[in-house]
């Protein structure tokens, strides 16, 4: 990608910019009855189970967790306990930036507003961007656009009300699956990987890679 002055930077939220602990929570919580060789094909099938919760309608972000981890359970032929899975709903407003965040965002924020689309509910997502020490323009949330990426109405959602369209961004996310293959079908044509190890890049959606939020500042020219 050729350096690009957008008029908003866009950032996913969990994952990409706050350390998103669901997999490290599971190592933890069910060290007791997963075996430690087994333990990464658990945490692989939770996190499918979360992204398949989230490809229909709407509905409240404890839900989508709850339901994540009740699917993953009785594949695994495990008992489920409601307390314990409120625990991961429980502890998302807790987790804070990846180290390289706060610098990395500090460098672009004074050059270009910043915003965030999060697969978030509104009473959690103000605790985790407080954390991550940067000003955001604007954050939007699954619940205020009643989808949850992937789905386009997700991204639809944001540049309605930034009041732009998919050429007038920058999308940062370390997900291909939750962002940048939707935003690469919605025309988003300046994108960001951030390589944390998630997921395999896949240059066919044609976006810059760096591997930490430091590298953001020399993609726009900064």
């Amino acid at each position: 990608m050729t350096r690009f002055r957008p008029k908003y930077i866009t950032f996913d939220c969990y994952g990409t910019l706050t350390r998103f602990r669901m997999g490290d929570m599971a190592r933890e919580i069910f060290a007791d009855r997963v075996n430690a060789e087994q333990m990464e094909q658990f945490v692989r099938d939770f996190a499918a189970f979360r992204i398949d919760e989230v490809l229909g309608a709407w509905k409240p972000y404890q839900e989508v967790v709850k339901n994540a981890v009740r699917r993953t359970l009785k594949r695994w032929n495990l008992a489920y306990d409601d307390a314990e899975a409120q625990r991961f709903y429980d502890a998302v407003p807790t987790w804070g930036p990846h180290p390289d965040v706060p610098e990395g965002l500090a460098k672009v924020a004074k050059e270009i507003p910043l915003v965030i689309l999060s697969n978030a509910s509104n009473d959690q997502i103000q605790s985790n961007v407080d954390k991550l020490g940067a000003p955001f323009h604007a954050v939007y949330t699954a619940q205020m656009a009643q989808a949850y990426k992937p789905r386009l109405q997700a991204f639809e959602y944001m540049l309605d009300n930034l009041g732009c369209g998919p050429e007038d961004i920058l999308h940062v996310s370390s997900s291909l699956r939750y962002d940048l293959m939707s935003a690469n079908d919605l025309g988003v044509k300046n994108k960001v990987f951030v390589a944390r190890g998630h997921e395999p890049s896949t240059p066919y959606y044609n976006y810059t890679e760096i591997k930490d939020i430091g590298g953001l500042a020399g993609v726009v020219g900064l």
